[in-house]
């Protein structure tokens, strides 16, 4: 199988174990820059083009994207789409979930716990809207934002007024929600492929930080979820509409609530903390998922026609 990587750097942990998985398993993978491409959009033969060469032959996509370049990237998985090429994620599902706010609200719609969540954006109902989440300590995120940045805890009620003021006189779109005291700073990550959670790991951030992110120096363990947790993960990931993600879950007094759904979650932390081999089960269900999509274009093409 010829499989096509999106990514921006191929010396990224997860990209270049997504590569040996793939070769390691026999097929033939290439890694390409996402911003490197441009296309031909036509309805008769859409085309995507690489340094001079057009793009052809694949029978899958897997989408590395990074945040900041969602637009374009998502511009060229919808290509690759209208090529008949199986993506991993598609398009429409790695956009819903890249949007913080819109991303919440389906999983509210659908019943997911969640931390009280509040959005405002006139100045004159912060007042209102801090009440609203229960008050301090409260966390102001920017819709933005990655990795933990652009996230702030305020611990008063002054405090909370005057970041969430800060953010709105830079027109920055935020979203404000209740703190979960309880979980300790630290989260789990749940890694999703198919309709199972095959890994999980506690993300515990460094003491007097509630951010659990790796990147802002959160350590990472193995963990056992419950039967509730396992269900919440999988559930979110079919609400966005993702075959591979990475559920971010908080341990509340009330039950497991989900704080992100990760459209591309790296692999180097929950590798190395669950010895699995992800980027393996990762490969295999590409393979697996675009052979049966091929089988039933075939069957459906053979119907037409008859």
């Amino acid at each position: 199988m010829n499989i096509a990587i999106l990514s921006r750097n191929r010396n990224l942990y997860s990209t270049r174990r997504l590569v040996e998985a793939a070769q390691q398993k026999g097929h033939e993978v290439q890694v390409i820059d996402v911003l490197r491409c441009y296309m031909n959009i036509t309805s008769m033969r859409p085309s995507i083009h690489y340094r001079g060469q057009e793009l052809n032959g694949f029978d899958a996509v897997i989408p590395r994207i990074g945040s900041s370049v969602t637009f374009y990237g998502t511009a060229v998985v919808r290509q690759f789409e209208m090529m008949g090429v199986y993506p991993l994620n598609e398009s429409v599902a790695i956009t819903r979930s890249r949007d913080k706010l819109r991303s919440m609200q389906l999983l509210a719609r659908k019943g997911i716990g969640l931390p009280v969540t509040g959005y405002a954006h006139n100045p004159d109902d912060i007042d209102d809207l801090i009440k609203e989440v229960g008050g301090a300590p409260l966390v102001i995120k920017l819709l933005e934002g990655t990795q933990g940045i652009g996230v702030v805890l305020a611990e008063t009620t002054k405090a909370a007024e005057s970041v969430i003021q800060a953010f709105m006189g830079l027109k920055a779109n935020i979203m404000v929600q209740e703190f979960i005291k309880e979980s300790g700073g630290a989260d789990m990550r749940c890694l999703v492929i198919g309709e199972k959670v095959v890994a999980a790991m506690k993300r515990q951030g460094p003491e007097g930080e509630f951010r659990s992110n790796l990147h802002r120096g959160g350590t990472a363990s193995l963990i056992r979820l419950t039967p509730e947790e396992r269900s919440t993960a999988v559930r979110a990931a079919k609400i966005m509409g993702l075959n591979v993600c990475g559920v971010d879950i908080l341990r509340s007094n009330h039950g497991p609530v989900v704080m992100e759904v990760n459209s591309s979650p790296g692999l180097e932390g929950i590798e190395k903390a669950t010895e699995k081999d992800i980027a393996g089960m990762i490969i295999d269900f590409t393979a697996r998922r675009a052979t049966e999509t091929s089988g039933r274009s075939t069957r459906t093409t053979t119907r037409g026609k008859g």
